[in-house]
Order: C-alpha cells, then sequence, then structure tokens
C-alpha cells in the first residue's frame, strides 16, 4: 500500500519530482508555476523542436514571453526521454483532445499517454489528467490502461482529474488565481492531488469523485456554447429584421440582474467551446439520452462560417460584384484576439470556404505569420501579408474575423473600399463609414 503521507510530504517540502506531459498552452504554464513554486519539473513532449526551444529558454508560444521560461532554467528539464517517467513523484497529463471528422472523440492522446506512461509505473506516484474529456475517462478508461501493469489505482499509485481552465492571454487571470477543480478515484487519490495543486493555485476546489470533475468542465464549455450560440442565432434573426444585435446587447447588458452578455461572431474557435460539447453528446449515447439542446447549438455555432460567408456574398453583390474573381483581405487568424492560437479557429473555414467560391484570398495577422499545417485544412498555406495602403485599396472586400487590439482601425476604414466586420470592432471605436458592414 502506498503511503499518501509521504507523497504529501514530498510535495509540501517541494522535494517531489513534477512531471507535465504535453507542453502547449495548458502544460507550459503549469511548467512556470511548479518552477516558481520550487520544484524540480521535467516536461515531456514528442516535438523535438518544441522541446530544443524550450532547452535554449525560449517561448514558442506567442503570449508567454521567452524570459519567463528562461527564469525556469534551473528547475526546468524539457525533454522527449519519456523513461524519465519512472522518476517522476507527480505525473500531469495536459495532451489533446481533438474531434476526428465524424465529431467524436480523439482519445488516442490521452491513452496512448497513459500507455506510455504505464511502461514506467510505480508505486507511490500521482497521475492527474488535465485534458477535457467525457465523464468517466479517468476512472474507467485510464485505470484500466494503468492497472494492467498489475498495479492498483487508489492502493499502488494515486489517480486523479483535474480540468484545465486556461484562457490564453487573459491579464484578469492566469493558472495560480484561477480555482482548480479536483477529482480523485478515492479520499487518498484526492489528498494527494489536491496536496500537489494547492502548491501552485489561490483555491482548489475538492470534489466528489474525477467524474464530477470532468463533467463540471463540460458544464463551463457547454454553458458558453449554448449561449453564444443563442447570440449567434439572434444575430441573424436581427440581421434580416434590419435591427443592430450589438446595440440590443449594449442595452441589454445595463439590467444589474439575469442578464450575462455573450457576443456573435463568425464562428466558435478554440480547443475547448467547439469541441468539448461533443464529448457528452457523445458518451450520452451509451446512456440512450439524446442531448439535443447541446447538438442544436453546435449546428448553429458550425454554420457561422457559412453566414459571413452568404453575408459578404450580399454585400458585393449590392457593388455589383460577385464572389467568384473578387479579392478579399482577411484580417485575424487567431481565433481570438491578442494570441496566435489558431486551433479551431472559423477563419480557417472561412478560408476555405471563399477559395472554393473562386475568390482570391490573402490575410493579415501581426500574430499569424504563417498559417498551415491545420489537421483539418490541410491544402491551406499562407503568409501574412503587410497592411499597406495600397493592399487596401486593391482589395474588393476586408473581413474582419479577429478583433486584434494592434490593427489599425481608422487606417483600415480610410483605406478600405469595402469592410465587413464580423465583431463589431469599428462600432467599439465610434468609427462609422457607408464602406463599414456588419455581420
Amino acid at each position: 500500500m502506498a503511503s499518501t503521507s509521504e507523497l504529501v510530504a514530498k510535495i509540501r517540502s517541494k522535494e517531489a519530482r513534477i512531471g507535465i506531459i504535453g507542453l502547449g498552452y495548458v502544460g507550459l504554464p503549469l511548467v512556470i508555476e511548479f518552477c516558481k513554486a520550487g520544484f524540480q519539473v521535467t516536461g515531456f513532449d514528442v516535438d523535438p523542436v518544441k522541446v530544443e526551444k524550450l532547452q535554449q529558454g525560449r517561448s514558442y508560444i506567442k503570449h508567454i514571453d521567452g524570459a519567463r521560461i528562461a527564469q525556469c532554467s534551473a528547475k526546468f528539464r524539457p525533454s522527449t526521454d519519456f523513461s524519465r517517467l519512472a522518476e517522476m513523484d507527480c505525473i500531469v497529463i495536459c495532451v489533446p483532445t481533438p474531434l476526428n471528422k465524424y465529431r467524436e472523440p480523439d482519445m488516442s492522446h490521452v491513452f496512448n499517454t497513459a500507455r506510455t506512461i504505464a511502461k514506467y509505473l510505480r508505486k507511490g506516484q500521482l497521475i492527474s489528467l488535465e485534458s477535457t474529456t467525457y465523464p468517466g475517462t479517468t476512472d474507467e478508461d485510464m485505470r484500466k490502461i494503468l492497472e494492467d501493469t498489475g498495479l492498483t489505482a487508489g492502493g499502488d499509485f494515486y489517480l486523479a482529474f483535474s480540468p484545465e481552465r486556461e484562457d490564453p492571454n487573459n491579464k484578469d487571470f492566469s493558472t495560480s488565481t484561477i480555482p482548480k477543480v479536483v477529482g480523485g478515484y478515492t479520499e487518498q487519490c484526492l489528498s494527494a492531488a489536491l496536496a500537489l495543486y494547492d502548491s501552485i493555485v489561490a483555491k482548489t476546489i475538492p470534489v466528489s469523485s474525477t467524474r464530477v470533475a470532468e463533467a463540471t468542465k463540460l458544464l463551463e464549455n457547454i454553458y458558453r456554447s449554448v449561449n453564444i450560440a443563442l447570440v449567434n442565432e439572434l444575430k441573424m434573426l436581427f440581421d434580416r429584421m434590419g435591427i443592430d444585435v450589438w446595440e440590443v446587447i449594449a442595452a441589454a447588458r445595463t439590467k444589474p440582474f439575469g442578464f450575462q452578455a455573450f457576443y456573435p461572431g463568425p464562428g466558435l474557435g478554440g480547443h475547448c467551446i467547439p469541441i468539448d460539447p461533443f464529448y457528452l453528446t457523445w458518451k450520452a449515447r451509451e446512456f440512450d439520452f439524446a442531448t439535443r439542446f447541446i447538438e442544436l447549438a453546435g449546428e448553429i455555432n458550425t454554420q457561422m462560417p457559412y453566414y459571413v460567408v452568404e453575408k459578404l456574398m450580399s454585400v458585393l453583390n449590392r457593388k455589383g460584384m460577385t464572389l467568384n474573381g473578387s479579392n478579399v483581405l482577411i484580417l485575424g487568424m487567431a481565433y481570438k484576439k491578442d494570441i496566435d492560437d489558431q486551433r479551431e479557429s472559423p477563419s480557417l473555414k472561412i478560408v476555405q470556404l471563399l477559395k472554393s467560391s473562386g475568390a482570391g484570398v490573402r490575410y493579415h495577422d501581426m500574430h499569424v505569420p504563417v498559417c498551415q499545417g491545420h489537421r483539418h485544412y490541410p491544402d491551406i498555406d499562407m503568409r501574412s501579408v503587410d497592411l499597406t495602403e495600397g493592399l487596401l485599396r486593391q482589395m474588393d472586400a476586408v473581413l474582419l474575423l479577429t478583433d486584434h487590439t494592434a490593427f489599425d482601425y481608422p487606417f483600415i476604414a480610410e483605406h478600405a473600399q469595402c469592410i465587413l466586420d464580423t465583431r463589431n470592432a469599428f462600432g467599439q471605436r465610434n468609427i462609422t463609414s457607408s464602406k463599414i458592414h456588419k455581420a
């Protein structure tokens, strides 16, 4: 029987060796926090290029300053050698959980990681999964893989789930200040996991099981998905009715109770909201339950890029032009403002739709100099172009998809021939012109 008190004591004394698997938007901030807290941290990743940059004290993620990585150099060891997992006392899994082409969970990264850990699993280790997934992943699927070694969860090793709550480039909240939900397979597992996360975050929220913790993260993102779908649907309706949805939202949010503002856009992006709800709809089939509300929201949000392209066609038609043969400049390839993350960005789908309609497409995004290598859009291989007066005048339409702060909105409004704004970026800056249309 593993000694919980022994592991907890090692964690509290900062003697526990921490292993983070997956050095991306979730794993890297965790590395930084554990190093700041005084732990020795080994980061594991299958990408040798990424690991080499981190070994040199450089960051490959735009909103994470390289200086923060360099400051961790005495405590942080990035590696592609997964055999070193045997040396770790606590292992945190931060790998992707995408959808396949049938919009079903692709759990290959999580399960392959669990199989790798199983090769080196020893008594007394804590394994914590942070990747967003369906309820039952940790205590059913992962536990089975790890227990095939002959060791038992809750007896020989500790098993937990603690969902990541990262919001890249959020100036108000960081990894250490966002409350951390933690669920353990047993009470001993929970105790070990709480000790681990209490060492780096201001507040932990213990829950009764890993399933509750898994469901918590899904609820958080489904809540956002459903409410964004609602305002996206209202945007399309109010557009037909000649009503400005942005003005409606601004007026509604003056109510001091019973209303929270959500905003429409060209579609959902990032690795959470467009994907996570489908993990629950997939799992629900096992219980003969149809998640109609969630699936309807997904359907609406998935259709938004098509709406944007149709709106652009309408705007061009009023100018006596067709989309086929027109030149379109996209502003913003990242899925949200002021970051470089292109994962699931609606801009990718819109580029695909525009090109298939015969439009010439370029893009400008100071945060995304290169756009290529995307899983569902392998044919997209583009480079950001300089935003000049000549380019703006040359384009038949400018399509604003990501409202980066650094865009020179007055300059764009002055020189562009036609603008379709999907974020109300110009309206928020009180820039009005007959050339600017809202979508």
